[in-house]
């Protein structure tokens, strides 16, 4: 483990590579690498079905050069592309700031299986649940360095743990499932497992009998833990690439006012114990907070580089990669500000609606902003949450939704993207 924590060896490696890309003919290079270790144990019924234990771990030096000439002669058989490129030096993070990313202390196979036990167990003991959906629990220590050509040097650790839940209640064709779970940098900040467990049950038996509804048009509430897909599509649509490409239904609304007044989304990298927090991007490039809508207006694209050059724009920095892929853009730790009103006072005058607590499927279109997904939940009557329902569909434009969206003041940082409960007009929910 002590040696998983120091990333000199890592980086050296990473400044090897990019020193024999040199070598082999290479203008500009650069170099990732990674190291983890990870546990995992999956349980069922009170019995182990699994444990897990993954590392990756191999520093060799050896075939470098090998590897750096294949890498060099396959981007000068690649077609010429001329937004592509190192990031503007002048952008490149000189400090880098403390995020509390990494807890270092990795638990025992035995306190991950105790962990999952007492998540089983405590959903189990939820009047109405009939048998158990599996529970887990994973702990995880990863690293990250880039090196590049042009002078940017730079390392990233952190750790993960996560705990979750899945319940069974009812019995025969009128069985339902949920589940809750709780994934954090530090396990001082996990939620308890018999609370998670609990929630998965009450979750699950809240669902039991549910109802078919007509079809109509009414207002649609979203529960936090799905809300954070409306903005998760928002990143989508202001991606650089779906602009740069003109897939997007936002491609020129850049300025436009597309949330209601006061509404904000915002990304912030720097967030301490955020899951996806770091103090630089892909391509060595400082990270900052950035406003996405501000005031309902949507302020900028998300970009890296490449999109930026191709949009005549500076790179935002966000630039996301794989040890195996390019850079592109993508979110870090996303989320839609609260509003003022609490979620009951959110739904208090609506007399016809639905409260929507799971998705299923994918069905959003970005180049047109057609939005349809499978849904179930629980139907609004009087300002209050009534009857389950299931197997609808809910269905709108993106561009509609976000113009009508209301938060609530519940937001908690759960999840990389995140929302509080959220309220949408005028949504058609499909039943029979």
């Amino acid at each position: 483990m002590t040696s998983l924590l120091d990333q000199s060896a890592l980086l050296n490696l990473a400044e090897r590579l990019v020193a024999a890309a040199q070598r082999a003919g290479a203008e500009a290079a650069d170099a990732v690498a990674v190291r983890s270790v990870s546990l995992a144990i999956e349980l069922r019924d009170g019995a182990v079905e699994e444990s897990q234990r993954s590392e990756t771990n191999d520093l060799k030096a050896d075939g470098l050069d090998t590897l750096a000439e294949r890498a060099v002669a396959m981007a000068r058989a690649a077609p010429d592309d001329e937004f592509a490129g190192l990031a503007d030096p002048a952008l490149l993070a000189r400090t880098f700031p403390d995020l509390d990313l990494l807890d270092p202390d990795m638990p025992s196979v035995a306190t991950l299986e105790t962990r999952a036990r007492h998540a089983e167990e405590a959903a189990l003991a939820i009047p109405g649940v009939a048998k158990s959906g599996g529970a887990s629990a994973s702990s995880g220590i990863g690293g990250m360095v880039l090196v590049t050509s042009h002078g940017f040097r730079g390392a990233t650790l952190g750790s993960r743990h996560s705990i979750s839940m899945s319940a069974i209640a009812g019995s025969g064709t009128a069985m339902e499932q949920d589940y809750d779970y709780s994934s954090t940098l530090h396990a001082a900040d996990l939620e308890g497992a018999e609370q998670i467990g609990r929630s998965a049950g009450e979750r699950a038996v809240a669902r039991l009998n549910p109802r078919k509804v007509e079809t109509r048009r009414v207002p649609v509430v979203f529960d936090p833990r799905i809300s954070g897909s409306l903005i998760g599509h928002l990143a989508n649509a202001a991606n650089g690439t779906a602009i740069a490409r003109k897939t997007s239904f936002l491609r020129d609304q850049l300025g436009a006012r597309i949330f209601r007044p006061g509404i904000e989304v915002i990304d912030d990298p720097l967030r301490k114990r955020g899951l996806r927090s770091r103090p630089f991007d892909a391509e060595g490039v400082a990270t900052r907070a950035l406003k996405l809508i501000e005031d309902g207006v949507l302020k900028s694209w998300l970009l890296d580089s490449a999109t930026a050059r191709e949009l005549d724009l500076q790179t935002t920095g966000h630039a996301n990669r794989g040890v195996s892929s390019v850079p592109s853009p993508g979110p870090s730790n996303l989320y839609l500000a609260p509003g003022p009103q609490t979620p009951d006072e959110l739904i208090a005058d609506i007399k016809d609606g639905f409260y929507v607590a799971d998705l299923i499927g994918v069905g959003v279109n970005l180049v047109t902003g057609d939005y349809s997904r499978g849904a179930a939940g629980f139907w609004i009557e009087n300002g209050a949450r009534t009857f389950p329902v299931s197997e609808v569909t809910i269905a709108g434009r993106l561009g509609d939704v976000f113009a009508s969206l209301q938060p609530a003041n519940d937001l908690t940082f759960r999840y990389g993207t995140n929302a509080p409960t959220v309220r949408v007009e005028g949504l058609t929910v499909a039943g029979h």
